[in-house]
């Protein structure tokens, strides 16, 4: 009863509101040519709804996106400078030049990058360019969290406890911090995507973080400014999707569950969150509407909460004044193109549903897939997506992505190569489907975090929907357990690399993926060999006999397995079928030069080819003492603190490494005297680079 009486209230709100605000005169603009001040996914996908809508499109792109799939997409497309995004993407002075040259009505920011950049919302409106975004107050307000936090406060919204004074010296915010109590959130006040973010555990942590924090907020933000807050040990990220007009109405879009993240940032993305009461839903998402009017708010925005995993109170985190990346699984339980949405409330008209018209309809996962190295602390990589195949595209499965096929994962930006995004008719369904096509999204040439997104949602507690912000974590060794390759497997990656040369011996060599319909499949074609597969650091000894059209395989000099090889439609692809000793098992193969990858029920298996010693080229790290410092990951070298001839300690920070807009600092392993620093400060440096060496 009191449910319903919420409602009936929350409806009379909303309708008195658009009543008082029906009288408002708002200008209406066409908008018939659209600047996307964006690149990758997102630029793609504000395009074909832009498209869709009969809208012209004008990419913008540096010299490392010439050939983006962004910038072909586009019915026009512009250079603006050089890869690094604070001389191209985040240069607003040209895109703005561009977009008025080009004759474009309004640019769409997207995320990330000037999507709430307060001077270039304010210098669009300035010259009479339609800004599809808030207004610049709104992401002045909403963006410095400190003053956020004194809005929604007076809003009714519930805050955390905590420090956003304007003190910030280290004794005053040592002071605060004590009062708060550890462990506690150390926040850039300008901060987004976990960028500017550090945990104290203890009082003695709090300075080493406070400094860390500081320093990637001000790459990041250009701003050094923190805020303290009560650290909620198993908090759930919930958030709610709002949007409102420039008439005066705002709805909310119910709510996304975003708990399970690595590094501070998310990882994996559902809609609507999982266990809460439809009261709860409502309490959360008319708290989001009271903080989007509080600023006067227009557009799309997206309102955290803090949301406690075991009283489920929620508390105000911060306002996202943009289009989120997770927005997707919200159109897929609403039925809603919100980018639309943006572009139709931009041009002055009012919101195309009331809140009584939104209907949820069953439950979306998104996944982001990351060029990153789940097992080495999810560092972010680079490097060319050499084999790409995804999941078929349907009305339950979308994949938001901006690369094809012989693309390049940039150092220069974010290493999110694609967003899989699926829906079902309940929680269960939607997860299984999930599961499914993350097996179906197959890549080579670069290592990314799909088998680790599927042993994470096969995960028994995820499945259950038992998250929290700590998940990783918590189930690091359930989810990072110690693999081995059975032998079936390890015979079936040798019999791929010999299938490869007999069909490269016949036609010329195709590099990558060579089972497919041109190719003439002949299995008896191939004599017996003898190949040495390197899986992780363990080596293995394969024996392949051909025996008619059958083969015989033997590993590391077991027994011997009796194998029939066929050739099996599937999809867009062919796969590769065998029947080992009774046992029938198909698979995709995708031979790299030495490389191969085999893809099935268990994700991606990889395996170089060992060459003989002789015929390896020596590398020039030939000789590196185990203490040297090296690159993980691609990056810019940014800055150097040691030396030749300087003594440090083990631990001593030696270098500081930017990688997909993160700020990684690079420590010393081991005592020791420089020797030599072998890159300069501000040198593109490849994963596994020696960067200094000790004596």
């Amino acid at each position: 009863m009191l449910f319903a009486i919420r409602q009936a209230l929350s409806r009379c709100r909303y309708f008195s509101t658009g009543r008082r605000y029906a009288a408002k005169t708002v200008q209406t603009k066409q908008i018939n040519k659209l600047l996307i001040a964006n690149r990758g996914e997102i630029a793609c996908r504000v395009m074909r709804t832009a498209q869709r809508l009969g809208i012209q499109t004008v990419a913008v792109f540096s010299d490392a996106d010439e050939r983006a799939l962004h910038v072909k997409m586009a019915n026009e497309a512009f250079n603006i400078g050089p890869p690094a995004s604070q001389q191209s993407y985040l240069r607003g002075d040209k895109i703005l030049e561009v977009a008025k040259r080009s004759g474009c009505q309004a640019i769409h920011p997207g995320y990330g990058f000037l999507s709430e950049n307060v001077e270039f919302a304010d210098l669009c409106q300035r010259e009479q360019v339609i800004f599809i975004g808030p207004p610049a107050s709104a992401i002045r307000d909403m963006g410095i969290k400190s003053t956020s936090k004194h809005i929604m406060s007076e809003a009714g919204v519930p805050i955390i406890n905590g420090y956003h004074g304007e003190d910030q010296s280290d004794d005053r915010l040592i002071q605060e911090a004590k009062k708060i109590g550890f462990p506690l959130m150390i926040k850039a006040v300008r901060g987004g995507g976990g960028k500017g973010m550090r945990i104290a555990e203890t009082e003695a942590d709090f300075l080493s973080a406070l400094q860390s924090a500081r320093t990637e907020s001000e790459k990041a933000f250009g701003d050094t400014a923190m805020l303290l807050e009560r650290y909620v040990r198993s908090p759930r990220h919930v958030e709610v999707q709002v949007f409102a007009d420039h008439h005066g109405n705002a709805v909310y879009l119910y709510e996304r569950d975003c708990s399970v993240q690595r590094r501070h940032q998310k990882i994996i993305e559902e809609a609507p969150a999982p266990g809460l009461s439809e009261e709860l839903r409502v309490q959360l998402g008319e708290a989001a509407v009271r903080a989007a009017k509080a600023v006067n708010y227009v557009g799309a925005g997206t309102v955290e909460f803090i949301l406690d995993k075991e009283d489920l109170s929620f508390h105000f985190m911060e306002m996202n004044t943009r289009l989120q990346v997770e927005h997707p699984i919200t159109e897929m339980i609403t039925g809603t193109d919100l980018v639309e949405w943006q572009i139709k409330v931009a041009s002055g008209e009012p919101l195309p549903l009331t809140q009584d018209q939104i209907r949820k309809r069953g439950h979306a996962f998104e996944a982001r897939i990351y060029a990153e190295d789940p097992a080495g602390g999810f560092l972010p990589g680079a490097g060319p997506l050499n084999y790409l195949s995804t999941p078929e595209a349907s009305s339950t499965t979308r994949v938001e992505t901006g690369v094809r096929q012989g693309d390049e994962v940039s150092i220069h930006y974010d290493p999110m190569i694609a967003k899989l995004v699926v829906w079902g008719e309940n929680r269960s369904s939607a997860l299984q489907l999930l599961v499914k096509q993350l097996r179906n999204y197959q890549i080579a040439g670069l290592q990314t975090n799909i088998n680790f997104l599927i042993d994470l949602a096969s995960h028994s507690h995820f499945q259950a929907a038992d998250v929290h912000t700590g998940f990783i974590e918590q189930h690091m060794s359930t989810l990072f357990p110690t693999k081995t390759t059975s032998a079936i497997k390890i015979a079936q990656m040798a019999l791929a690399y010999v299938l490869n040369e007999n069909a490269s011996t016949r036609k010329s060599p195709s590099r990558l993926n060579p089972f497919d319909l041109e190719l003439n499949f002949r299995p008896n074609y191939t004599p017996s060999k003898n190949i040495k597969l390197k899986i992780g650091e363990t080596e293995h000894q394969v024996e392949v006999q051909s025996k008619g059209i059958d083969y015989q395989v033997r590993v590391d000099r077991g027994q011997w397995l009796q194998v029939k090889v066929t050739r099996k439609p599937h999809e867009n692809r062919y796969l590769l079928q065998t029947n080992i000793d009774g046992h029938v098992h198909s698979f995709n193969a995708v031979i790299d030069n030495e490389s191969i990858s085999m893809y099935d029920d268990d994700g991606q298996t990889s395996a170089e080819v060992v060459q003989p010693k002789f015929l390896n080229a020596d590398s020039a790290m030939g000789g590196v003492n185990v203490g040297s410092v090296l690159a993980p990951m691609p990056g810019v070298l940014d800055k150097l603190f040691v030396k030749p001839g300087d003594l440090v300690k083990v631990g001593t920070p030696v270098a500081v490494l930017i990688a997909m807009k993160m700020e990684h600092v690079l420590k010393a392993a081991k005592e020791g005297v420089v020797k030599a620093v072998l890159n300069a400060e501000g040198d593109n440096v490849r994963k596994g680079a020696v960067l200094i060496s000790f004596e």
